[in-house]
């Protein structure tokens, strides 16, 4: 689910479970590799973490709040604070993103 800058708090910082943002761009080729990886990991993790996208093209104040100079950037927060990140797309981000939100449950 894509949620933007006004959503972000409620969303994502007072969330009681952790949460994965994925920060991408439409024009973000390793975005697209990504989504299906993303979309994996929150039908395996339903009810125990959450997942939202946020377009760094639409909410650039978000992104750079957190740090975000190259997408895709996917941000794992823990009771509101950022807890584990990880950048870029490869053949092992499915098992590092796996294996960073176990370690935030």
């Amino acid at each position: 689910m894509e949620i933007k800058q006004n959503q972000f708090n409620e969303m994502v910082l007072k969330s009681k479970i952790p949460v994965l943002v994925d920060f991408w761009a439409p024009h973000c080729a390793p975005c697209r590799l990504v989504e299906p990886v993303v979309d994996e990991l929150a039908a395996e993790f339903k009810g125990r973490a959450s997942f939202f996208r946020v377009n760094r093209d639409d909410d650039p104040a978000v992104a750079m709040r957190y740090g975000v100079m190259s997408i895709p950037a996917l941000i794992l927060f823990k009771n509101g604070q950022p807890f584990s990140s990880l950048t870029g797309f490869n053949k092992d981000t499915g098992r590092e993103l796996r294996d960073k939100i176990n370690s935030a449950l």
